[in-house]
């Protein structure tokens, strides 16, 4: 006969034991590269894991980030609580009034303020290598072909999503670095992502291209970057997937249609303001 305990017990260990197989299975990559890279990242699993599908948001991760503290690493600080409408006041100070391209002091104190905020080292410069301004207008752009004959009819997980930004429209040829993957069925949630949450960046326009074109080529290749509006605060995690828009277009910056819908842009008749820093660190397993 076996004590009630020892049954609830029992039931609970092997309960556990089947949501980490579960874990481990959906997203063994991540966290293999998160026990990794936790020391170089300085921060905790909460927010990487929300990094891996999800765009983040200033106001998840002021709530979220005090409670990621890792006691054990002396390097990080506990961060005070920031509300969304400290940071779009505390932006207001360091941008220009003007649409111009920012100082090194306006890019190191705007880099600091978001490193803070969202508790990751962001950057304009790495590697010594920069696009040619990190503060400009952005546009709307189309949804990339994935694989070979991906379509509009194809690209959508459901129907939703469909309704939703079907009338983006598909761009009528690759991304500047060609398709996600190879075909449909090898298709994977990364690829997925990758597409769904782009960016177009002038990297053509990136000090040293005309030297050294195929280094930067690879450096700017679904490079991780963080895209700020600062007019409501709203952030996101995204990559360069294309190169653009054209200079004689006035923008600075191209979004996907999920990324323009999240910051609250719509590009009809006019173009808006956006802020675009780098992440020091090539996350590569998320998007």
């Amino acid at each position: 006969f076996k004590p009630h305990f020892e049954h609830l017990k029992s039931k609970w260990i092997n309960r556990h034991r089947n949501l980490k197989k579960k874990l481990w299975k959906k997203h063994k990559t991540a966290l293999v590269w998160i026990n990794r890279s936790s020391k170089n990242l300085m921060i905790g699993g909460t927010a990487s894991l929300l990094m891996l599908s999800h765009p983040v948001t200033s106001s998840l991760l002021a709530q979220t980030m005090p409670l990621i503290n890792d006691q054990k690493n002396s390097n990080v600080k506990e961060r005070s609580i920031h509300t969304k409408e400290l940071l779009i006041e505390a932006l207001g100070k360091w941008l220009p009034q003007e649409v111009l391209p920012l100082t090194e002091e306006q890019e190191n104190n705007v880099a600091n303020l978001l490193s803070e905020y969202f508790g990751m080292p962001i950057s304009a410069v790495l590697q010594a290598k920069r696009l040619d301004r990190s503060y400009g207008y952005i546009g709307a752009e189309q949804h990339l072909t994935r694989y070979p004959g991906d379509t509009i009819a194809t690209h959508f997980d459901n129907q939703d999503e469909a309704q939703r930004y079907v009338q983006s429209g598909m761009a009528p040829g690759r991304g500047a670095w060609g398709y996600f993957t190879d075909s449909q069925a090898s298709l994977t949630e990364t690829d997925k992502l990758r597409e769904k949450y782009y960016i177009a960046a002038p990297t053509f326009l990136a000090p040293g291209w005309s030297e050294n074109s195929s280094e930067l080529y690879k450096f700017f290749k679904f490079r991780k970057m963080i895209v700020v509006n600062p007019e409501n605060g709203k952030a996101m995690v995204v990559v360069i997937g294309d190169a653009g828009p054209a200079e004689f277009t006035g923008k600075h910056l191209g979004g996907s249609p999920e990324v323009m819908a999240y910051l609250e842009r719509v590009d009809r008749f006019y173009i808006f303001l956006s802020m675009i820093l780098m992440i020091k660190y090539r996350l590569d397993q998320l998007l």
